[in-house]
Order: structure tokens, then C-alpha cells, then sequence
């Protein structure tokens, strides 16, 4: 069986991306959770990492003896070896338009990720317009995400409302955006918050979120807005 390892369900973005991809797909697998300690040398965390993977990152997939980590690297890995799930979108066009945007996703973005850190259980709306009103560059990154959104949305209208129509590797690469976005309450149009709706609604994403909320882990270091709970 596949065997998937990642960090704390709250806090770990990258983590999400995979292990909703996995199961929204029905792909069987085992999952194991390190809880984040520190990113530091000789960390628990990066010990354990350190048994199964040379990044000492999360996510990674282990298949047998086989391990891949990075989370665009998992998608691809998996979209080929379970191609009946059809996991990147069949005509090659849309395909290479899905792969952009995930690419995208997974190297951009870096305001958003640094001043909204995910982090499913808090509501930070205070902080979430704090940031909107001095960061230019996060609402230039929200102004992006909306503009591919929309843009996939009409191009692929479906009853999923999926970004490509049904649910893709697209759909689970920004479904941490949708945390991001819902935590800080930061502003979108109407047609992304129909969308952030349908991606928690999905049974994985709801999964991930409740698994989150019960973990009732403050880890320190992924909280620069709090200093405690509440």
C-alpha cells in the first residue's frame, strides 16, 4: 500500500495538496502524520523525515521501497499510475493549461504564503485586513488567483464547478488557497467564493478540515498572529 507522510493537517499546506488529492481520487493509502516540532537539525520531525526521504520535507509518497516527495512530483506520480482516475484533464491543451496553473501555484504566490500562513482553525479577519490594506503584493497575488480562477471556470462549466470541470490535480493544488482565503477573510469576487464552497464541500477537503480542527495542537512557530488559542 501507499504510504502517505505529512505534517500537521492545520498548518501544512503542502501536506494538504497531496493527501486530498489521494483520497478525493479514492486512492488508497496509509497515512502517517509527523507532528511539526521544529525544522531544525536533530527535530523529531526532521529525524523521522530523515528515514524515508534525503529533502526532509513533507509531503512524501512511499510506494514499496520507492519514495517521492514534493508535492507536484506525488500529483504526477500518481496520475500516472492510476491513469483510469483520470487526474489531469484528458485534452492535451487543457492538460497543459492544468499543469501551468499547478506549476504556478506551486512556485508563486510567496506574499500570500508568507503573511497568511495556513492555518485552518483560526479566523484571523483582524489580521487578514491588516495585511489586505499594507501588502500590495498579497492583493496582487489574490487579484491573480481570482483572474485563473475565473477564467477555467468559464472555460470549463460542468456541474462539479470543478476548475477543469471535474475534480483535477488543479482542484487540489489551490484547495489550501481556499484555507488561506477563509482564515484572513481576505476579499474575492463572488464567483471565487462560490468556488472556495464547492472545494471545502468536497467529502476529502472536508475530511482534511475536520481532521485539522481535532488535532488541538498550537504549534508556536506557525502562529505569528497568536500566542495562544482562541
Amino acid at each position: 500500500m501507499l504510504r502517505l507522510y505529512i505534517g500537521n493537517k492545520n498548518y501544512s499546506s503542502w501536506s494538504m495538496r497531496a493527501g486530498v488529492l489521494l483520497r478525493q481520487a479514492g486512492i488508497e493509502f496509509e497515512e502517517v502524520m509527523l507532528r511539526f516540532d521544529s525544522f531544525g537539525e536533530g527535530s523529531r520531525f526532521k529525524t523521522a523525515l530523515a528515514q524515508v526521504s534525503p529533502a526532509q520535507t513533507v509531503p512524501v509518497l512511499v510506494d514499496e521501497d520507492f519514495a517521492v516527495w514534493d508535492s507536484l512530483a506525488i500529483a504526477e506520480y500518481v496520475a500516472e499510475r492510476f491513469p483510469a482516475r483520470q487526474l489531469w484533464p484528458q485534452d492535451g491543451r487543457a492538460r497543459a493549461r492544468a499543469r501551468s496553473v499547478c506549476a504556478e501555484m506551486h512556485s508563486g504566490f510567496s506574499a500570500l504564503r508568507h503573511h497568511c500562513p495556513m492555518n485552518i482553525e483560526a479566523l484571523l479577519p483582524e489580521a487578514g485586513a491588516q495585511v489586505w490594506r499594507e501588502q500590495a503584493q498579497v492583493r496582487a497575488d489574490i487579484a491573480r488567483i481570482v483572474a485563473i480562477w475565473t477564467e477555467l471556470l468559464a472555460q470549463h462549466p460542468h456541474a462539479e464547478g470543478m476548475l477543469f470541470g471535474r475534480f483535477s490535480i488543479a482542484d487540489a493544488f489551490f484547495a489550501p488557497v481556499c484555507m488561506r482565503i477563509t482564515t484572513y477573510a481576505l476579499p474575492v469576487s463572488e464567483v471565487a467564493e462560490a468556488y472556495m464552497a464547492r472545494v471545502r464541500a468536497l467529502p476529502a477537503v472536508r475530511a482534511w478540515i475536520d481532521e485539522a480542527l481535532g488535532e488541538q495542537d498550537f504549534v508556536a512557530f506557525d502562529e505569528p498572529y497568536r500566542t495562544g488559542r482562541g
